[in-house]
């Protein structure tokens, strides 16, 4: 007697995300860590500046999901390395710009090239079409994401 209870079937499909982002999540900390004192978390936080340039630790932190604190250490070694600046209004108690300088548009573009790098081993085998096809259906599937995270 066939019993159909999934065994053959393919994994539901959050499970396979799930491990495909982790194993490309890890694969980019890697690579990342080979070109430098580089992370996803620094990379992420100078990709929010230099996109929305002057935003303030707090709301810096509500983008990258992480607390405040987290995002002052994440900017404290940006600005330590010369990648982010804060631009601070005269007046106690006024809340911080940060933008990113020169060098951070630099380190932020080798982060990319490093990540790009991991395309062509993620998508091997995959056509020029199938790569585009994924990709576009990945976009999508990202803001859906947004919406069942947001409950």
């Amino acid at each position: 007697m066939d019993r159909d209870d999934g065994a053959t079937a393919f994994p539901p499909l959050p499970l396979l995300l799930i491990g495909v982002g982790r194993f490309t999540q890890d694969a980019a900390h890697r690579v990342l860590a080979e070109r430098g004192d580089y992370s996803l978390r620094l990379m992420g936080a100078l990709g929010h500046l230099a996109h929305e340039p002057g935003l303030s630790y707090s709301e810096l932190a509500r983008r990258a999901g992480v607390t405040a604190q987290s995002m002052q250490a994440t900017v404290g070694r940006l600005e330590r390395a010369g990648a982010v600046a804060r631009v601070t209004p005269a007046g106690r108690g006024r809340t911080a710009a940060l933008h990113v300088t020169d060098e951070g548009h630099r380190m932020l573009a080798e982060m990319r090239q490093a990540l790009a790098g991991l395309e062509e081993p993620l998508t091997a085998g995959l056509t020029a079409d199938e790569r585009a096809v994924l990709t576009a259906a990945l976009l999508r599937l990202a803001g859906n994401a947004k919406v069942v995270s947001a409950g």
